[in-house]
């Protein structure tokens, strides 16, 4: 009753399930094997996306740990 009295009264909290460490080691490999397929791109397909070799190179090397904010929304 009580919660169904905050959602009445917009007070409703719901949060979100805490992130395991398998869901953050899965996103840490998904991270590295997307950067190591930028890293594998042929030259025309690295212009289709408007980057350069040195850029892709620099991106593939980063840490699995260095990733924008963005990306884990």
């Amino acid at each position: 009753m009580t919660n169904m009295m905050g959602a009445v009264l917009g007070r409703w909290t719901h949060t979100a399930p805490r992130e395991t460490a398998l869901d953050r080691f899965n996103r840490a490999m998904a991270l590295h094997r997307s950067r190591a397929r930028l890293a594998a791109l042929e030259p025309h397909l690295l212009d289709d996306i408007g980057i350069d070799r040195q850029t892709a190179a620099e991106e593939a090397s980063r840490p699995i740990w260095d990733a924008p904010d963005s990306w884990f929304r």
